[in-house]
């Protein structure tokens, strides 16, 4: 007569384990995506609904609610090819202070650089650059980033209000400008979650203009005044690594700051929530993922002035060192940004990662809007 083991075997063991182990990534990814839903859902909740006209009670669309636009603006070459889907990178670099600051806490090696120039429609300029550095490589003190963006809006004519034909006489040109410098810090704890943030010092002038007043004894009285402001904002974000294969999900939040005025004229900045996720679709595969790489990015977005979308972008990598971009920025909406697209190059020599990248996004009626970035890495 013969008896059963007691025990199963090793062998026979291995593939109970393996079961549980699966059941508790699946549990893992259930519960995170299922919490930052709650999250998101009771921000988008509380915040950033559609307004409602006072006397009529009537729900009106979020439009030109906010001031200084640039801050929203995306304006990184690689972000900008896949949608500016950008909350959810898990190994950032200086750049992701403009997305989330939490993503530079993973950054690989102790420097990174980027500029990058675009073309916007209507003769606008933007020029971005940014730094992060990590104080050491042995102890975890965290990641310190400088960015800066800045802004040309053209010439404009000056005119005064005149008692004559045109209504107006010409008084040369001025030329609005924009910009605004953050100092940015983020730090890991363990391997799969990060927090950052930014304060920036953000400030715009739009040039000066001629107030008339009247005074009883003197007449009329014609002053100058400047129009510029300058404020203070802030970014907060996360990253967390799930345990999913590679799924990273990420919250951020941008522009927090007091509310601004133009002598009588109040406005906010374009406070915005994200939350996104990525992930290396090859995870999924049986291909070799030393030699490609298919990144998906996906955000929703909630802004303080426009309407809630989706964010979403493809990235393909072939031995990290070409890639080729593609994605909608405002997927699903019937607004003039339409497809983007673009492409990347890296190169390692010598203990440096440099790079280039180039962006293309249709704006339907407006043309077509390009950007090109430069980035090292050490």
């Amino acid at each position: 007569m013969r008896f059963a083991p007691r025990f199963a075997s090793k062998s026979a063991a291995q593939p109970i384990t393996q079961r549980k182990h699966n059941e508790m990534k699946k549990y893992t990814l259930f519960s995170t995506l299922t919490i930052l839903a709650l999250v998101f859902g009771g921000v988008s909740m509380s915040y950033g609904q559609a307004g409602l006209t006072p006397d009529t009670e009537v729900e009106t669309d979020k439009r030109a609610q906010t001031g200084m636009k640039f801050l929203s603006t995306s304006v990184d070459a690689r972000a900008s090819a896949i949608g500016s889907a950008m909350t959810a990178e898990l190994t950032g670099s200086s750049v992701s202070m403009f997305y989330n600051p939490a993503s530079m806490g993973f950054m690989s090696g102790r420097m990174s650089a980027a500029a990058t120039n675009m073309s916007f429609i209507a003769d606008i300029g933007y020029t971005q650059f940014s730094a992060a550095f990590r104080p050491s490589s042995s102890a975890n003190y965290g990641v310190v980033g400088v960015s800066v963006v800045s802004v040309d809006y053209g010439d404009f004519h000056h005119t005064i209000r005149a008692n004559n034909d045109d209504g107006f006489i010409e008084n040369g040109t001025y030329s609005p400008t924009a910009m605004a410098v953050g100092l940015g810090y983020a730090r890991s704890f363990g391997d799969r979650f990060s927090a950052g943030a930014n304060i920036k010092l953000v400030f715009q002038d739009i040039g000066s203009g001629f107030a008339t007043s009247q005074d009883f004894d003197s007449g009329a009285i014609e002053t100058t005044e400047d129009y510029n402001v300058r404020t203070v904002a802030y970014d907060f974000g996360i990253v967390y690594a799930t345990g999913f294969e590679s799924l990273v999900i990420g919250m951020s939040a941008r522009n927090f700051a007091q509310e601004q005025s133009y002598v009588r004229e109040r406005f906010e900045l374009p406070l915005t929530f994200q939350i996104g996720m990525s992930m290396n679709l090859v995870d999924l595969t049986a291909i070799d993922p030393d030699m490609h790489s298919i990144q998906l990015h996906v955000d929703a977005q909630r802004p303080r002035d426009f309407t809630e979308h989706v964010r979403f972008g493809l990235e393909y990598t072939f031995m990290n060192i070409v890639s080729l971009r593609g994605g909608f920025e405002q997927l699903g909406l019937n607004e003039e940004q339409g497809f983007s697209a673009g492409a990347g190059l890296r190169y390692s020599f010598g203990g440096f990662d440099v790079g280039a990248d180039y962006a293309y996004t249709d704006f339907g009626l407006f043309g077509a809007v390009s950007r090109i970035g430069l980035q090292i890495g050490l």
